[in-house]
């Protein structure tokens, strides 16, 4: 590969996914992308770059870029977002929401469905406490190939040991050989959808609660910015935004205001000027609901 096609490859990437690749990942481009040359039947990466550069393999764009996102996750990742989400944020939405009974929740970067399934895990141990509300749970991905993996629910022994606890394997979880597959009853509460975090998602409506976590980490400063400010258009005034360790809003936006204490937890900026969301009639489809709500 040329140097002038992986900065061919550099920008398509930034374009379509916002990951930015410093000059010196071009042996990782070459690792990841072989792979996908090989599938397609092409030479190598200098084929494979001419038939992206034409424009008419749609395809083939698709699968380079899912082959350069990075989709590492496993359950209950970091554990600290999923205690703030049973001990702070479930509690004040309860609270909060009493007349409408409603709560609307979403993983902007889902990979193979292991966080959205464990807050769906959380969701399910607060049973007593939500009997009757409506929970709607949405999943997306830029990745059509994790998503479908997360809608299956199948993990490997490995993926399993990662983060979670033996006693929620045993009691969601039924063993075929080698390979573990989540309940039924946890899978149907995850409503899963591709989306790409670049375009607009303003149609997916108002949410009390976004986890978006460990993917504004591949964007640069003026992407990061961009999607923030797009986030706090459709949270609510009183909801919650959830990023991962490494991330922050420090520097990048005025919308949201860290949580004292709290690792990794925002909140609406309320002294921000007020920023124009989805109305109650723009709010999305029902999506999945639990504990006895309509779908």
């Amino acid at each position: 590969m040329t140097p002038q096609d992986y900065d061919y490859l550099r920008r398509r990437l930034k374009e379509r996914s916002g990951l930015v690749l410093s000059a010196d990942k071009e042996y990782l481009v070459e690792s990841r992308l072989l792979p996908v040359a090989r599938k397609a039947g092409l030479t190598g990466l200098a084929e494979l770059v001419h038939v992206v550069m034409s424009g008419h393999n749609e395809a083939l764009m698709t699968a380079v870029v899912e082959a350069m996102t990075t989709n590492e996750s496993f359950f209950f990742r970091d554990k600290i977002p999923f205690d703030n989400f049973r001990a702070v944020i479930m509690p004040a939405l309860i609270a909060a929401r009493r007349k409408t009974r409603a709560i609307r929740i979403w993983c902007a970067a889902a990979s193979c469905g292991q966080e959205p399934y464990s807050l769906a895990m959380c969701l399910k141990e607060m049973e007593r406490e939500i009997a009757g509300w409506r929970i709607e749970l949405l999943a997306t991905d830029l990745s059509n190939e994790v998503l479908e993996k997360a809608r299956q629910g199948i993990y490997s022994q490995f993926e399993v040991q990662r983060g979670l606890p033996i006693q929620l394997l045993i009691k969601h979880f039924t063993q075929t050989g080698e390979l573990w597959q989540l309940a039924p009853s946890i899978r149907a509460m995850v409503k899963y959808r591709q989306l790409n975090l670049l375009s607009d998602f303003f149609h997916l409506g108002t949410f009390d609660l976004i986890f978006c976590r460990n993917v504004l980490i591949y964007f640069d400063q003026e992407t990061k910015s961009d999607v923030l400010g797009r986030l706090a258009r459709i949270v609510a005034s009183d909801g919650y935004l959830v990023l991962g360790a490494a991330e922050t809003v420090v520097g990048l936006t005025d919308s949201f205001k860290i949580v004292p204490d709290k690792r990794g937890l925002y909140v609406p900026n309320t002294d921000w000027p007020k920023i124009s969301r989805p109305t109650a009639g723009q709010r999305a489809p029902r999506l999945v609901a639990i504990n006895g709500g309509s779908r």
